[in-house]
């Protein structure tokens, strides 16, 4: 073992001089692949950090290391990558594989044994390197739907061991097992006045511009009659020869005048990055309309390191006697291109379509701290919580904290705290602040000293302090009272909570704690007899429910069961 281990180390120094090998990593499922989403996909706060795999559309599919290595980590949570194992391998990297529906042999036996230990179904545990050592093709695990997943399949990723960045599997030689001859797909090109004095085609506004298809493949925009600081977006997609869905594009570069001017490509970034995501796509008409336009442009810089740009943040300033011609290319992995031809002409035009009128008081100055009250409630918001200036709309009305509408970005915690003089001291050990959207409402982990609450939020919203008096709900899915139930695998559970959300469950047979597995997606609660704590015959079950704010629920029953063949 010892002996594994210095060579192990021996080849961490060796390939640490070598970037990316092409021909290192095995697939870890043993079908074709398809890619359900790629690395640098644009999804909601966060930019997507690897590969997801199709799984046939369901569990069960057996996950294989990548190469040699050891796990050094094994993460379930409830959220996220659900059940997660990490790989450090000898030649300087990482690979992850999430949303898993369980580990196999001696890696399943000890999550079992961590979370009999720490008597909860979530862990985070770090190994050494010589505790569980796989070599390349190993069965690990079983493919699954755990944690945030939307539907069954494998969450990939490569990382670097040393600095956690991620990075793009396509250099790994992913791309010779995902064939790709399509160009990306563009289904529109946006044009952004930026500042008081711009106007674009008679429009304030950012407006949409016509494209001209040609016979070659590449687009021509319609003329661009503008003055002063413009900029410019895209919604593109990508395709492979084998996925048949879309995913997002690889690289984006503008030019202007023949110029390389800006542009991002998707091959590493760091996960404290991702959530600038909401800088590089137009925010406000995502959460309007559900357009992710990825400009172009920063009007103020941010430290994504996926961008390269030029002293004028591909910001275009049309001034008198300038006739500018601008370029997009939109590519893919494999240099599949599209080009769009962008012809801007200096105009001096008064605009047909204004600016959204302001009608707030509260300016929000994203380099300084700001203080906002109202009532009851504090807002407060640090220093270069949000990228700009802007007029947010407060007002506290019937109780409920409007804090303007989650249309701009915040890439910090701000806080918001109500005073309450009401409430008795019983009652406020069960308030909380929660956001709302007319549907439901969001619990947040609420600080209180006294009578005052306080929570901290990226999100802006209209938040309201909310006392939460019921308990969970527990339903078992099959009766067992005074059964026989020698014939079922496991005991499950329908659990919910109409207002703060479960906090903690834990189950007991004959005194002694059992696993419960949660999916919060579906409201399930398992537990797998294969555990070996039920006893032969007579069992005493009870499952305690309880959510953010100490509201319990308790269920008790009595079961027979036999264990004899």
């Amino acid at each position: 073992m010892k002996r594994f281990w210095l060579f192990f180390l021996f080849n961490l120094a060796v390939w640490g001089q070598n970037q990316y090998p092409r021909d290192y990593f095995r697939s870890p499922l043993d079908i074709p692949l398809q890619l359900a989403g790629n690395f640098g996909e644009l999804r909601s706060n966060h930019i997507h950090s690897g590969f997801d795999f199709k799984t046939q559309q369901k569990e069960g599919l057996n996950v294989y290391a990548a190469a040699d290595g050891y796990v050094s980590r094994i993460k379930i949570s409830e959220v996220g990558y659900g059940k997660a194992i990490y790989i450090t391998h000898p030649n300087g990297y990482t690979t992850v594989y999430g949303h898993l529906q369980s580990a196999v042999g001696a890696i399943e036996k000890l999550i079992k044994k961590e979370q009999y230990k720490g008597k909860s179904y979530e862990f985070d545990l770090t190994l050494n390197p010589t505790d569980l050592i796989v070599k390349k093709g190993d069965l690990i695990a079983l493919s699954g739907n755990t944690g945030g997943s939307e539907g069954p399949h494998l969450h990939f990723e490569i990382r670097e061991t040393q600095s956690e960045k991620i990075i793009n599997p396509m250099y790994f030689g992913f791309d010779t097992l995902i064939p790709d001859e399509r160009k990306p797909l563009l289904n529109s090109l946006w044009v952004y006045p930026l500042g008081e004095n711009s106007v674009v085609n008679q429009s304030k506004r950012p407006i949409s511009v016509n494209l001209s298809l040609q016979d070659d493949g590449t687009y021509i925009a319609e003329k661009i009659e503008a003055m002063g600081r413009i900029g410019f977006g895209i919604t593109a997609l990508d395709y492979d020869n084998v996925s048949w869905n879309a995913n997002g594009i690889f690289r984006v570069n503008t030019f202007l005048n023949g110029k390389t001017d800006f542009g991002y490509q998707f091959d590493t970034f760091a996960f404290d990055e991702t959530r600038y995501v909401n800088a590089l796509i137009d925010y406000f008409r995502f959460k309007k309309l559900k357009q992710r336009v990825q400009k172009l442009f920063m009007e103020s810089p941010y430290p994504l390191s996926l961008i390269h740009s030029g002293i004028d943040n591909g910001i275009v300033t049309v001034s008198s006697n300038m006739t500018q011609s601008y370029r997009i290319e939109i590519s893919d992995f494999n240099e599949n291109m599209v080009k769009i031809f962008v012809p801007i002409q200096y105009s001096v035009q008064s605009a047909k379509v204004n600016e959204v009128p302001i009608t707030s008081k509260y300016l929000v100055k994203a380099q300084k701290e700001n203080i906002f009250a109202q009532e009851n409630v504090t807002v407060t918001i640090p220093a270069n919580t949000f990228l700009d200036n802007f007029y947010m709309d407060f007002e506290v009305k019937n109780g409920i904290a409007i804090v303007h509408e989650d249309v701009v970005p915040a890439f910090a915690n701000f806080s918001i705290t109500f005073e309450d003089s009401i409430a008795s001291e019983k009652d406020r050990e069960k308030m909380f602040i929660g956001l709302g959207d007319g549907k439901k409402t969001v619990y947040y982990h609420t600080k209180r000293y006294k009578n005052s609450f306080t929570i901290y939020t990226k999100i802006l919203g209209e938040y309201k302090l909310i006392k939460d008096g019921m308990p969970p709900k527990i339903k078992i899915d099959k009766k067992v009272g005074g059964k026989w139930i020698s014939n079922l695998n496991e005991l499950q559970f329908t659990i919910s909570d109409d207002l703060s959300g479960i906090k903690t469950y834990d189950g007991y047979l004959n005194g002694n704690w059992i696993l419960l597995e949660y999916d919060p997606k579906t409201k399930k609660l398992i537990h797998h007899f294969s555990d070996g704590i039920v006893a032969e015959g007579k069992n005493d079950l009870k499952v305690v429910v309880t959510d953010n704010v100490g509201n319990s629920t308790i269920f008790e029953t009595q079961f027979f069961r036999s264990q004899k063949p």
